[in-house]
């Protein structure tokens, strides 16, 4: 059926009002391209909301659990992360990206999707969705268009982002906007995705759109999320902003009378949700970030998202109340890919036994099943999510919405490593913390496919999103510094220094390295300055461990954390080196960072004579 016989009604006059040509093009283009049965198209109304969340529960993507408002959501078997081999950027001939930017040919790939799109949604209900990147009515706002097929995929934007009907009328036929057409294609009788080898996942610069195909899996069909990262990152770069893969709280001092904000970037599995869910502080958001100069010449953040689509496993009362209680109490939630019995989910490792049956995302389970291979096929996998409003938390920061966004006074950079980096520093300078942020490392754990030990490199914890070259990112964000009049401190941290197998800190002490970032901020203790950056000084820990924690702070837990690893550092050094001699562009600024940081190493060796020298010793 033709767009013109689809588009008529309610439907017509809704996008009619948006006064916006270029919108009411791509609906009818695709309509023509997909071919679905009927169209609806969706706006802000709690009317509207309410119709994807009923189309979800109706046509079977999702299913009602016992507590109010809860439903789960399964993907095929073969749909469960996002799909990096064929998640690519479409780039013209000619262009040029870093040798890790996962690239295609823009005609080959633009010819190769729109092929799998063609007739992709026949027989389906086609949903026309418009929400907005970042706060409401604010200079973050990045309006955005989402085209699906999929009821559940429009159900988790409806909760993960803010609306954007009004937004797209704020416009004025303005066409800066980001767009997303996805299809779930071909379904099986779950309704998952059945052509799984031809899914597809195309990011499209020239147009500022993404292309995404026959997968229903939420980091590969919710355009809005890590997809439209890139997009932002791209645009990002071209201007004089920055768009990056960071929280935003509120850190509460100890005394109760003063939040400071940071961002923060870590790679998996390094501590960046732990941290922003630190007890005693709040939350803005726990991904992405968008960070611009306000005309007090300092660095505003939002959060692009209003929710929160989080990794499930190890979940539990003991380590993440918060979340724990919000998970069990009624409230609107999606689960996904985790074990239903009897309408309750279980999850691993979330303080309970798991049942020894039940109904997963391979279908019915129970705990003697083997795969073809005669491999046990486990009730729930680790990339388990729950998607929920930020809102729901009782940790909340109350300026989460503020079109403003919130005043930066830091930023955290966090790396993994067992063996080299003290647990919290803070650099020399902002060129220094730049430098800091590229060299981030995250080092692999025997929870991860692989040889336990081996180093990743993932400059500002946003290898796998960046767009642009890497010496143009980094260029850029020594140049965003450069026009700040208040700079925030950047911050480097590791809570996973060992010796002799044994994790030098506990679990929580990262509420002490926290706290002693947000004094540094406002200059309320002094610090140590050493190769490598500024460290704490032993008495202003010892104070804040006996404040926050209770804890005794003993002399040789701060000398065995806070030692500085000559050989280790070196090491280091010389891995980054060879990395980055690939890359095209480097300012010179960050590569002589790199070479007096080795300087500063080797003086300080010679002047103590020492490879592993006490942080006492720089008193």
């Amino acid at each position: 059926m033709s767009a013109s016989n689809l588009l008529v009604g309610k439907n017509l006059e809704k996008l009619q009002a948006l006064r916006n040509p270029k919108v009411l093009r791509i609906v009818e283009e695709y309509i023509s391209l997909c071919k679905p049965a009927t169209v609806t198209v969706l706006t802000d109304t709690k009317e509207d909301i309410q119709y994807m969340r009923e189309r979800a529960l109706g046509n079977g993507e999702e299913s009602p659990l016992n507590l109010k408002g809860h439903t789960i959501h399964f993907d095929g078997a073969k749909d469960q992360a996002r799909d990096k081999e064929n998640t690519r950027v479409l780039l013209p001939k000619g262009a040029k990206v870093s040798s890790f930017i996962n690239a295609k040919d823009r005609d080959d790939g633009l010819r190769e999707v729109l092929g799998f799109l063609d007739g992709s949604m026949q027989g389906k209900e086609l949903l026309v969705c418009f929400f907005c990147l970042g706060p409401n009515n604010s200079r973050f706002s990045i309006p955005s268009l989402q085209l699906t097929d999929s009821a559940y995929v429009a159900h988790s934007e409806s909760i993960l982002y803010r609306p954007g009907y009004e937004e797209f009328k704020r416009l004025e036929g303005s066409e800066d906007f980001f767009y997303f057409i996805h299809s779930a294609g071909e379904l099986d009788e779950r309704q998952n995705s059945r052509n799984i080898d031809k899914r597809r996942v195309y990011i499209d610069l020239e147009e500022n759109r993404v292309f995404t195909v026959n997968n229903q899996y939420a980091g590969n069909s919710v355009g809005l999320k890590k997809l439209a990262l890139r997009l932002a990152i791209n645009k990002a770069n071209q201007e004089d902003w920055l768009c990056e893969h960071m929280f935003i709280m509120g850190a509460h001092a100890l005394n109760g009378k003063r939040v400071t904000y940071f961002t923060g970037a870590y790679p998996s599995a390094c501590g960046k949700t732990s941290t922003a869910m630190l007890p005693s502080h709040s939350i803005i958001g726990d991904d992405i970030a968008y960070l611009k100069i306000a005309g007090d010449g300092r660095v505003y953040a939002v959060n692009v998202e209003q929710g929160i689509f989080g990794i499930i496993a190890d979940v539990n009362p003991e380590d993440d109340p918060i979340i724990y209680h919000t998970l069990t109490t009624p409230r609107e939630l999606i689960f996904s890919n985790v074990l239903i019995v009897d309408g309750v989910p279980y999850w691993l490792n979330m303080g309970k036994p798991m049942p020894k049956e039940g109904i997963a995302f391979c279908g019915k389970w129970d705990e003697g099943m083997k795969d073809a291979k005669g491999k046990a096929v486990q009730p729930t996998t680790a990339n388990a999510r729950y998607t929920i409003k930020i809102s729901e938390l009782k940790n909340a920061d109350p300026q989460a919405d503020n079109p403003q966004g919130v005043p930066i006074g830091g930023f955290i950079y966090g790396g993994r490593d067992s063996d080299t980096t003290v647990p919290v520093f803070e650099s020399l300078s902002w060129a220094h913390g730049v430098y800091v942020g590229a060299m981030v490392e995250s080092e692999t754990t025997a929870a991860a496919i692989g040889q336990v030990g081996v180093r990743s490199h993932n400059p500002m914890a946003n290898l796998d999103f960046l767009v642009v070259p890497l010496g143009l990112y980094i260029k850029n964000h020594l140049a965003f510094g450069d026009r700040l009049d208040r700079q925030p401190k950047i911050f480097h941290t590791n809570y996973f220094l060992k010796d002799e197998g044994k994790f030098l800190n506990s679990k929580m002490d990262k509420q002490v390295w926290l706290l002693w970032m947000e004094s540094r901020v406002h200059n309320d203790v002094g610090a140590l300055e050493t190769p490598v950056g500024f460290i704490p000084k032993y008495e202003d820990l010892k104070i804040l461990f006996a404040g926050a924690m209770k804890k005794e702070y003993s002399r040789q837990d701060y000398e065995q954390q806070f030692s500085i690893r000559i050989s280790k550092l070196l090491e280091k050094i010389e891995r980054m080196q060879k990395i980055f001699a690939a890359e095209e562009g480097l300012p010179g600024v960050f590569t002589s960072h790199l070479q007096q940081e080795k300087a500063r190493l080797e003086g300080a060796r010679k002047n103590f004579g020492k490879d592993v020298i006490s942080p006492f010793e720089f008193y």
